[in-house]
């Protein structure tokens, strides 16, 4: 025990050492920052790191350059966070906000014209009266619509399902983020529970083809797993599918949908809560053109791409776990077109009052080869 005693005493003295020097660095890192501000210089130089770092790897053992290669790729990023705060760019994620905050009432108006997916009857539209007292609604065949329309300015927020509970992402939707200009302005969960309905005088057995939205389907999967002789189509949405079964002169048809649609359409339920899971909930994202950013708003998120080499993403998760952030999504979805890279979409939770916050981000947007800030907002059931 004494030698071990010892042992700690020579890394605490060691320790005191670091942390010294480790000021040090900061405040010349400081005036780094000074000078770049001042001469207009990039804040990133990822030549000189590269080159730094293969000056420290030769002058230790071999066993240790992974060690030092991480070392100091977060003694970087550390740094870098620094001196974006030094630099004070008016053009950063941080200012956006922060004018967002300034320009954004306090409470989300009541009445709103809000674009949704699908038809009278959809869950988007259920989505979007929950978060409006009085919305008007205009319907659009397909996600891609939605996002149009509010990029164009013809509805002010948009609905979409993003992902659900038990059956996972609404990958399309995802696909679709990076080609145009919105942000998030809330969320909401919204407790999903599907029904098969039919035309009346239809009977179960005598059901030949279900028709509805592929994430209605994957969520119903165990009730359809029973019904092994019956084709499963897929279709646009399930309001969408309810309606065209309802205008059908089919009674072999059925489709996985709400009850809203069955009252709307005049069908009958074959079988209710069909869901794999009773605790069916699918998270709906309200979205704007312009940056709205109302009080007490505490969930980001957003965007990036990273260059396809070792640690890139390690880099980027260590930001957040120096800071203690709880990041609750991490989506990563292919980039059409190129050679297995990745855009990475990130949900977390923290205080739109944090500057520490803030100014990650605006280290982010720096370094990231692509970057796109989704929105802070808060969330509701």
């Amino acid at each position: 025990m004494t030698e071990l005693k010892d042992l700690r005493k020579k890394i605490d003295s060691i320790d005191d050492e670091l942390v010294k020097l480790f000021v040090q660095r900061m405040d010349v890192s400081d005036e780094v920052a000074r000078v770049k501000a001042a001469s207009g210089i990039p804040l990133n130089h990822p030549g000189r790191e590269k080159e730094i770092l293969l000056n420290l790897c030769s002058k230790v053992p071999e066993k240790y350059h992974e060690y030092v290669t991480l070392l100091f790729g977060s003694i970087f990023n550390i740094s870098k966070a620094h001196q974006i705060l030094r630099m004070n760019n008016s053009d950063t994620v941080s200012a956006s906000v922060k004018a967002a905050m300034k320009k954004t009432d306090n409470i989300m108006p009541k009445n709103a014209t809000v674009a949704c997916q699908g038809t009278e009857g959809s869950f988007s539209q259920s989505a979007a009266e929950k978060l409006f007292r009085r919305p008007e609604i205009m319907y659009f065949n397909s996600f891609e619509g939605v996002f149009n329309a509010v990029e164009k300015g013809l509805c002010r927020y948009g609905v979409l399902p993003i992902e659900n509970s038990s059956y996972g992402s609404v990958t399309a939707v995802y696909d679709l983020m990076r080609n145009f200009s919105f942000h998030i302005t809330k969320t909401l969960k919204l407790h999903v529970s599907h029904s098969l309905l039919a035309k009346p005088g239809s009977r179960l057995e005598d059901i030949k083809e279900i028709f509805s939205h592929p994430q209605a389907l994957g969520q119903c999967s165990e009730f359809l797993k029973a019904l092994p002789n019956v084709k499963i189509t897929d279709y646009e949405n399930t309001a969408a599918a309810a309606r065209m079964i309802a205008e059908s002169d089919r009674k072999d048809v059925a489709a996985i949908s709400s009850e809203d649609c069955m009252r709307i359409y005049g069908l009958e339920p074959l079988k209710t809560n069909i869901q794999n899971n009773e605790n069916n909930y699918t998270r709906f994202i309200c979205i704007s053109k312009d940056m709205e950013v109302y009080p007490g708003s505490d969930k980001f998120s957003l965007i990036l791409s990273l260059p396809h080499i070792p640690s890139a993403l390690y880099n980027i998760l260590s930001r957040f776990a120096a800071l203690g952030i709880n990041i609750t999504k991490l989506e990563s979805r292919p980039i059409p077109g190129s050679d297995f890279n990745f855009m990475f979409y990130f949900d977390f939770e923290g205080s739109v009052y944090s500057d520490e916050i803030l100014h990650m981000l605006d280290g982010l947007a720096d370094e990231c080869e692509e970057f796109h800030f989704l929105g802070c907002y808060s969330e509701s059931c």
